[in-house]
């Protein structure tokens, strides 16, 4: 590539980045000058005894007709996944309490419905939505116009009569607010609902942990009639196929996974899409334990029924267009003057293998790693203890890049070798490129003789470098997948590994290691193709410019250690 055209990508490039600045500092500008835009939908004034309450439901979770929003299918499962005949019974409610009940604990502001005891709002106050809004925390459970994410349950009977109880009861409580202060001397908190029809008193309740996001749903029912109580126990996710509220990829910054999952004896981790769901529902029976999900990138909410018990899963999609991820279980009978017990654990929070791992086997593969999951998660594990002592993740991800290319040492010196013993033939391949340049395959011919007289193959180089591709794709992942890393500094203007450099330091310096390790290798024979390898330090620097800093902080590591590690082969083969 001439002076000229290096300059003009150069050129190019500065003018891209002055207009994101631009754009950047705009954005800046009006969050600053109107910052209530920015913080979304007020919470609405609620009707109460007497008067009206300020409350703080999230992003007006009730809807604008002042009930839940349902569908013509209603919010119960078929029952013929508890039992073999359909519930007969309307037994629809008519009236709706509008009052959500608030509950709040150091890690968790939840919104419960008193219809049905559904959880219809989640935020994390840990894990606000950006640095710039620190005080805005992640939205994940949402009702309201245009968004459905909720988490239902409930009792499902299946008598040949007419139901016993309505299939989506209102409850009632106590309190219509419930907080666990972080120096409260409980550990737990117990909210209970309440409803009781014919004879039957059912009472819901949520335990809510101060330091974990995983609350326990139970029903105890008391039968004081004269007639036994059938029923099975139903839980899923409501979800509607659009993209989480504030997420943002790149131009090449792959998108995460947005959907369900689900572990089966056979798969330990399958992936529920919605485009599979279109064309067909899912449904798997009598499996013993397990769980049942919905993934956004680095958060999940997940139905985890007590793992003895055997449970049939289901997932499809609803004529309204959103999808149910869920689970039943076998049906109790409850005798008349004794009671019965069902209940289920519900996560909502951050994708953290430490925090899954004891609800269920299987769970910490939500953190989906890909293809190369057996490699990401001890690489994981080596950073998360490096990270343990160093107490920073950017310091870990350093620390770990040099662990791996220590270890892949004798890979990376034979392919060295062999570009030490190429550089050495560069004059000769220069003298027979001048001498052949018009006759291209009388220079292949002779090209090759060299290669056969010095026992020297171009490509015995690459094989070494693929061998170690697995080792990428499988740090990649770790890096693009880990809720870790989100928002984790680093040092300096680098205070959120998880986005990308905000001044493009990184992937510049990225691509000016690239450029120095191109100086090192041989030189390619072909023009056209000497042309391209040219460019691709600045095409590379540009995609990283899109790419979490945490992951070009590991590909500049990486370029830095091979440069060193190449100049070296080279000095001990004389080809420098």
């Amino acid at each position: 590539m001439s002076n000229p055209d290096i300059r003009r990508w150069i050129i190019l490039l500065a003018i891209g980045l002055c207009a994101y600045w631009m754009v950047q500092a705009w954005v800046g500008y009006q969050r600053a000058k109107n910052p209530e835009d920015y913080k979304g939908t007020p919470a609405p004034s609620v009707e109460t005894n007497g008067g009206t309450e300020d409350t703080t439901v999230p992003n007006d979770l009730m809807n604008t007709e002042g009930g839940i929003q349902t569908t013509d299918e209603g919010d119960v499962p078929d029952a013929s996944l508890v039992a073999p005949q359909r519930p007969t019974g309307s037994n629809t409610t008519t009236e709706i309490n509008r009052d959500l009940i608030q509950v709040t604990t150091p890690l968790l502001q939840i919104w419960i419905d008193p219809l049905g005891g559904d959880l219809v709002g989640a935020k994390l106050p840990k894990y606000p939505v950006s640095l710039q809004d620190p005080d805005v925390p992640t939205t994940l459970l949402d009702r309201r116009f245009g968004r459905t994410y909720i988490a239902q349950s409930g009792l499902i009977e299946s008598n040949d009569e007419q139901n016993r109880l309505p299939s989506r009861p209102v409850f009632t409580s106590v309190a219509r607010s419930y907080e666990l202060e972080e120096d409260a001397a409980e550990d737990t908190l117990d909210v209970v609902l309440n409803f009781e029809f014919d004879g039957i008193q059912v009472a819901k309740t949520f335990v809510f942990h101060k330091d974990r996001y995983d609350l326990q749903v139970r029903y105890d029912v008391q039968n004081s009639s004269t007639q036994p109580y059938k029923a099975g126990f139903y839980a899923h996710i409501n979800r509607d196929e659009g993209p989480p509220d504030g997420v943002k990829t790149g131009f090449f910054r792959p998108p995460a996974y947005l959907g369900g999952a689900v572990t089966m004896p056979e798969k330990r981790y399958k992936r529920l899409k919605f485009k599979q769901l279109r064309e067909n529902d899912f449904t798997i029976r009598r499996v013993q334990g397990g769980w049942i999900a919905f993934l956004q990138h680095y958060f999940i909410s997940a139905w985890i029924p007590p793992q003895e018990g055997t449970y049939n899963y289901y997932a499809q999609q609803r004529s309204s267009g959103d999808f149910w991820y869920g689970f039943t279980s076998a049906e109790q009978t409850v005798a008349p003057g004794s009671g019965g017990q069902y209940q289920a654990t519900f996560y909502v929070g951050p994708k953290r293998q430490k925090n899954l791992a004891p609800l269920a086997d299987y769970l910490t593969l939500t953190v989906d790693y890909g293809f190369f999951w057996w490699l990401s998660v001890p690489m994981f594990a080596v950073m998360e203890w490096i990270q343990s002592w160093a107490v920073n993740w950017g310091v870990s991800i350093i620390l770990l890049t040099i662990v791996i290319k220590t270890l892949l040492f004798p890979l990376s010196e034979m392919s060295y070798r062999s570009m030490a013993r190429m550089r050495k033939l560069t004059p000769q391949i220069k003298r027979i490129q001048e001498k052949f340049g018009t006759d291209r395959q009388k220079m292949g011919q002779e090209m090759m003789a060299l290669y056969r007289k010095e026992k020297a193959n171009p490509l015995s180089g690459c094989f070494p470098m693929l061998l170690q591709m697995p080792v990428f794709f499988a740090l990649y992942w770790v890096l693009i997948e880990s809720v870790e890393l989100r928002q984790a500094p680093l040092m300096l203007w680098i205070q959120d590994l998880g986005a990308m450099d905000p001044w493009f330091i990184l992937p510049i310096l990225n691509g000016a290691s690239m450029f120095l390790m191109q100086r090192l290798n041989p030189p390619m024979a072909d023009p056209m193709q000497q042309r391209v390898m040219m460019i691709m330090p600045i095409m590379f620097c540009v995609i990283c410019i899109f790419m979490p800093a945490g992951l070009v902080l590991y590909w500049f590591t990486n370029n830095l250690y091979s440069m060193g590690h190449h100049y070296f082969a080279l000095k001990k083969a004389g080809a420098t």
